[in-house]
């Protein structure tokens, strides 16, 4: 039986660390081949050979078009890629070497590693999780794990702080997490006591890290060289390169220093200037707004006030910087809890999460000594997703594919959904399910995970036969989805189709025909999704093969066009119509029955003509002299949205529409 290590990996956006759990089950950062115990999540390709790191990072400046930096930002995004000469390297390649770097360096210290657990943004979609799992196969991993970045700093304060023996706690502690990453801001309210480590709700913003606040330092000496000069050196790669580079090093200074110098240099020109600490925090005062906002968002949201809130822990290498703790220590009123190390705490808490997931195999005892093992068996950890998880459904009315969450945010995980569909013709032997996420936050669009083919329905089924759906996440916030048509009690076989895949598929396709048949004029590439063109190849053959081209580029040509329409047909596929689990009635876009609704104010209407039938039959009352009746009072009629549940004093058009359907 294979030894396994306790290994967990902070993947990060400008930096990555790798630790393991030693057999007293403490963590243990293990330094990579240069001794450096955080690796820049930096790739270098000298000719055909990848150069991760410090020594990629150096490279940056002289040759920036063979450098790719910041991957994780694009992971999931199946469009986004890096031409280095003839190949092409999307962000899963490159979180790939990446990770095989960490990987390598830490087999020559503890031994061999089949499987880790990586540590990704409490924001990240289903697609980038998956895209993460990948980047570690690829990196030689049999088996990976993923866990959130604030639930790993959770984990490492309560069994590192703590010590894996602490004594029990009288009552539950309530722990605001605070991780300012480069790239990514992660937040999440964590509840634990003695046993149990819960996520009670996450938030963030996967655009927001310490990349922006490099950019106003960027653009500080940008603007001032150009003043000076009347040359913008951010228009060189370069020079860019060079002044990004030494912006990153200014702000570490500014982190303990009143003032730092950026020099400049650029088309023969060269020029230091000292950047105020007081300049850099009235210039990205923008971007502390935008991380105030998502903190109160977190408490408001979840009805928590900083009451609730017994310590605020901090983490990521970007907490450090003044103006982000003052903010913070000013927003919650209290001191802030900086005990966990900024650049080593995420992986020392996914370390501690694999030591939990292998505390329970009986071989682990060979690894652990008894006291770890019983401690890390003991503790468990449970998480929420951030985004909702739904389909898109067809509203009955206007034809419209419109979202459907079925999962709301912040469910604690795992979590699944049963819900009934409607075949939508006769005879019809599939049905087509669009997966969807909610957007990383308030007003972001929501997000295609991959298309569910539920096939193999029972033949000659009639139009609105009823199909179960079952739509899931599992404990670490990936999708699953399952089927059966209720009638039979057959259940369907589903695939999730990933947009990346599809995506895959004709760019290689498309990479085939550019080097085998490139056409006389400039041809518009087809991307999936996408009737018009973004990318154009241009090659200009000799006249004597332009015939022997042309028959090949017309079979070619029709291939790309069926290739670009295979992410739109979909759409055209038989989607399922949403029904009511209580009366099989379409329900409404906002997941309403207007069956259902529409059943209580019938027997309030009848009711109410009933009263006043009785009350027409009632004589009227005389008045006290008995000659004229008595003006009798009109009583009111009550509002609906008096007499309903709902408290919302205005009502919206869509509101008003359904009224009309009931």
């Amino acid at each position: 039986m294979k030894q396994t290590q306790a290994v967990g990996i902070d993947l990060g956006t400008t930096y990555s660390c790798i630790a393991w759990l030693n057999e007293h089950g403490h963590p243990v950062t293990i330094p990579n081949q240069e001794g450096e115990l955080a690796t820049p999540s930096v790739v270098f390709f000298d000719d055909n050979e990848p150069i991760v790191g410090t020594e990629a990072l150096r490279n940056a400046i002289a040759r920036p078009e063979r450098v790719v930096q910041n991957a994780k930002r694009h992971m999931g995004d199946p469009e986004r890629f890096w031409r280095i000469d003839a190949n092409r390297y999307n962000p899963v390649q490159i979180s790939g070497l990446i990770l095989r770097k960490l990987i390598a360096a830490a087999q020559d210290q503890v031994g061999e590693i089949n499987e880790a657990v990586v540590t990704v943004p409490a924001q990240f979609s289903d697609a980038q999780r998956h895209a993460t799992v990948t980047a570690g196969h690829s990196a030689g991993l049999e088996k990976v794990e993923v866990i959130n970045e604030p639930v790993a700093a959770a984990l490492c304060h309560v069994l590192g702080n703590e010590g894996l023996a602490f004594t029990e706690l009288a009552i539950d502690q309530q722990l605001l997490v605070y991780d300012l990453g480069g790239g990514t801001l992660d937040l999440a309210i964590v509840s634990y006591s003695s046993d149990q480590v819960r996520v009670v709700a996450s938030d963030g913003d996967l655009e927001l890290g310490g990349l922006d606040w490099t950019q106003v330092l960027v653009d500080i000496a940008a603007e001032r060289f150009l003043s000076d000069f009347k040359e913008d050196p951010r228009q060189d790669p370069h020079s860019h390169q060079f002044l990004a580079l030494e912006a990153e090093q200014a702000k570490r200074s500014l982190s303990v220093r009143p003032r730092a110098a950026v020099t400049v240099q650029h088309e023969g020109n060269r020029r230091t200037y000292q950047i105020e600490q007081e300049e850099f925090e009235h210039l990205g005062r923008s971007l502390l707004k935008r991380s105030n906002a998502i903190t109160r968002r977190i408490l408001a949201d979840n009805g928590f006030g900083w009451a609730h809130v017994d310590v605020v822990l901090t983490t990521g290498g970007s907490s450090r910087m003044p103006m982000v703790r003052e903010s913070l220590r000013k927003l919650s009123g209290r001191t802030l809890n900086s005990s966990l190390s900024p650049d080593q705490s995420i992986a020392h808490g996914a370390a501690y999460y694999a030591g939990m997931l292998l505390a329970n195999q009986e071989y682990t005892r060979t690894i652990f000594n008894s006291q770890a093992s019983t401690r890390l068996a003991q503790i468990k950890q449970q998480s929420v997703n951030a985004r909702g998880l739904g389909i898109l459904i067809r509203d009955a009315e206007t034809g419209n594919r419109v979202p459907h969450y079925l999962i709301p945010p912040n469910t604690p995980l795992p979590a699944s959904v049963t819900h009934v569909f409607g075949t939508v013709v006769d005879q019809q032997t599939k049905v087509h399910i669009r997966i969807v996420e909610s957007g990383a936050g308030p007003g972001k669009p929501h997000t295609i995970l991959g298309d569910c083919d539920i096939t193999d329905l029972p033949t000659n089924l009639p139009e609105g036969s009823e199909v179960e759906v079952m739509i899931s996440y599992d404990g670490q916030a990936r999708v699953h989805v399952s089927a059966r048509e209720l009638k039979s009690g057959r259940s369907a076989e589903t695939e999730i189709i990933r947009q990346e895949n599809m995506s895959g598929q004709l760019q290689q396709e498309v990479e085939d025909v550019i080097q085998v048949a490139p056409p006389a004029q400039p041809v518009k590439v087809p991307r999936p999704g996408k009737a018009a063109a973004r990318d154009r190849v241009e090659a200009s053959p000799s006249p004597t093969t332009k015939t022997a081209l042309s028959d090949e580029w017309a079979v070619v040509s029709a291939r790309l066009s069926e290739l670009s329409e295979l992410s739109d047909s979909v759409d055209h596929a038989e989607q399922p119509v949403l029904l009511c689990n209580s009366c099989g009635t379409a329900l409404s876009p906002k997941g309403k029955c207007p069956a259902c609704d529409a059943a209580p104010k019938k027997r309030k209407q009848r009711a109410g003509v009933k009263k006043k039938a009785v009350q027409r039959t009632s004589p009227p009352k005389s008045s006290a002299a008995g000659t004229a009746p008595a003006k009798r009072k009109r009583k009111k009629t009550p509002t609906r949205e008096a007499a309903g549940k709902s408290t919302n004093k205005q009502r919206s058009s869509e509101d008003d529409f359904w009224d009309l359907v009931d």
